[in-house]
């Protein structure tokens, strides 16, 4: 191969990945909050998971993608391995789409295709189109990748060099196992490595039975991107990559075993899949079709074969790492550096993540509450140690989102990234201040103060509007529900004029303790209380304000829903 030769296949392969990008961020920007949801989906069902697992691969146009993100997922305690195991199926048939579309000969619409997207994504003033244009744009590119690496290597076809090198892989299967091994390791995508090889199919420089052991190195080579991102995950998330890894191996096994044993298989399996493809209505199929068909094939065989049989292969692979499941302990349990390849799976992590950090937040403010009212300095520990753990989780996950790739985005998810920094530092300081509610506690504690009847009403009022408050905030953030942030708004209004009555209440008591209606210092602590809690409705107010201008109107700059504070 001269320098020309590759210097072309290069360029032709960095076109056809890079268009391939484009394409899956298109995608993903277009449907990334429904695809969301579909992942939410997720049952115990294993054929359930191979349906997740097809759809969410055939979107974002990488296997590796996928079971890198359902590594993180086990590793965070959010999936099984029984259920990672239907989705790596899935994935598997999923990343077969990709290789049906680029089997289209397409090349001499690549230009029409990236006209068209270019002039759409550039000169749109509706992110909707712009993100269809980035698809239409990437798609071009991606089949201009790919005839430009099947024209590089249209000389091969006539290089006996070449041409013995090729025949041998017919002869040696193993060879061609490696080859797709080594390729797919290289370029981390087994559709880019599908791409080169249908490149050499079309140029003719490769014939179907040599190229059938490259396509089953490919499915094994594929593996290594799992197995890699589950260095230094816990012991379930290992074993999700191995069972990755042991699916696809034992696939193309038994396909190599044919391959050896079974005389002319790669002719019998091409006539086999000619049939098929007539059945599907494709009459004399090309050999870049037929190459795609038995793609797709070979991984919906395998995975129909080995489906009843999940359970057995958890056993197979708890053999090969042995163990107990340990779960490494850290302040943040849903977010994990693996799900930054696929950002939108990252926001609704973090969106849990935020959850899990309010319901610790909530929970300390009614725990400091009640001590106080109950007179109860058990709960100052709890409390404290609780607060030490949401300053943890704060740090972890501003650092988290800073993280996340913006490039795969829409703008609704980008803003939703930069409110929820401000969610998080309120939640944050909800922690503060029932942090500092103990130390009221403890003020009340040692000097045995004593409320009025009056006073401890009023705070059991507040108390149960703000308890109120705090779980329409938690479902605000988990709903996006601008009908509950009007409610947020309203009440907090409401606690608003409550503290100013409260305060005017109390200092006129207080002014009148020399008749010994109210002790000073009770007094005092009352109004620190209230203006904890008063700060703390402030800070839900916040959070409320920040999901409402997630959802502002694109063009006008206004709010989609007005939000009418009652």
């Amino acid at each position: 191969m001269g320098i020309d030769m590759a210097i072309g296949l290069l360029g032709g392969l960095g076109l056809f990945i890079y268009g391939m990008k484009q394409m899956s961020e298109g995608l993903q920007k277009t449907a990334g909050k429904r695809l969301r949801h579909f992942l939410a989906a997720m049952t115990s069902k294993p054929i359930m998971g191979v349906g997740v697992g097809t759809a969410i691969t055939a979107i974002i146009q990488s296997s590796s993608a996928t079971t890198v993100m359902v590594v993180g997922f086990v590793n965070a305690g959010l999936m099984t391995l029984f259920q990672s195991i239907g989705v790596i199926m899935g994935a598997n048939i999923g990343t077969t789409v990709t290789a049906q579309l680029i089997a289209f000969k397409l090349g001499d619409y690549a230009f029409h295709a990236i006209a068209i997207g270019a002039f759409t994504y550039l000169f749109s003033k509706s992110k909707k189109f712009q993100y269809i244009g980035q698809v239409f744009l990437g798609f071009g590119l991606l089949f201009l990748g790919l005839e430009t690496m099947g024209d590089t290597m249209a000389p091969l076809e006539s290089s006996p060099v070449f041409i013995d090198w090729m025949e041998s892989f017919a002869q040696y299967p193993i060879l061609g196992i490696l080859t797709g091994i080594v390729v797919t390791v290289a370029v981390q995508s087994s559709s880019a490595s599908f791409g080169i090889l249908l490149g050499l199919v079309t140029a003719g420089a490769i014939h179907y039975e040599a190229a059938i052991p490259i396509l089953l190195g490919s499915n094994i080579g594929t593996t290594v991107t799992a197995i890699l991102s589950a260095i230094g995950a816990n012991l379930t998330a290992k074993r999700a990559a191995a069972a990755h890894f042991l699916f696809n191996v034992l696939g193309a096994g038994i396909m190599i075993a044919f391959l050896y044993l079974v005389p002319d298989f790669g002719g019998l399996l091409q006539n086999l899949l000619i049939d098929v493809s007539a059945f599907f209505g494709q009459i004399n199929p090309s050999e870049e079709r037929l190459l795609a068909n038995t793609h797709t094939f070979f991984n919906v065989l395998n995975t129909l074969l080995w489906l009843p049989f999940t359970g057995f292969m958890v056993y197979l692979v708890k053999k090969m790492l042995p163990g107990e499941d340990l779960t490494l302990k850290r302040g943040t349990t849903f977010i994990d550096d693996r799900m930054l390849s696929t950002p939108y799976v990252a926001i609704d992590q973090v969106k849990k993540e935020i959850l899990a950090m309010g319901k610790i937040s909530k929970d300390m403010v009614c725990d400091s509450v009640d001590g106080f009212l109950n007179k109860d300095g058990e709960v100052i520990k709890k409390i404290r140690h609780h607060e030490d753990i949401v300053n943890e989780m704060e740090e972890e996950l501003l650092h988290f989102i800073q993280k996340i790739p913006q490039g795969q985005l829409n703008d609704v998810d980008i803003r939703t990234l930069d409110k929820y920094f401000a969610v998080v530092d309120d939640i944050e300081s909800i922690a503060d201040d029932a942090d500092d509610i103990t130390e009221l506690i403890e003020n009340r504690l040692e000097n045995k103060l004593k409320f009025s009847s009056d006073a401890q009403s009023t705070i059991q009022e507040v108390y149960s509007i703000i308890c109120e408050v705090l779980d329409k905030t938690l479902e605000l953030i988990e709903t996006d529900n601008l009908e509950i942030a009007a409610e947020i708004l309203a009440a907090e209004e409401k606690l608003d004029q409550m503290q100013i009555q409260f305060r005017q209440e109390s200092i006129s008591r207080i002014k009148g303790s020399e008749k010994g209606s109210c002790d000073p210092n009770s007094g005092i602590i009352l109004l620190e209380l209230l203006d904890d809690l008063e700060h703390i409705s402030d800070q839900m107010a916040d959070i409320a304000h920040s999901i409402i201008e997630i959802y502002e109107d694109e063009s006008t700059g206004q709010e989609v829903k007005e939000v009418n504070v009652v």
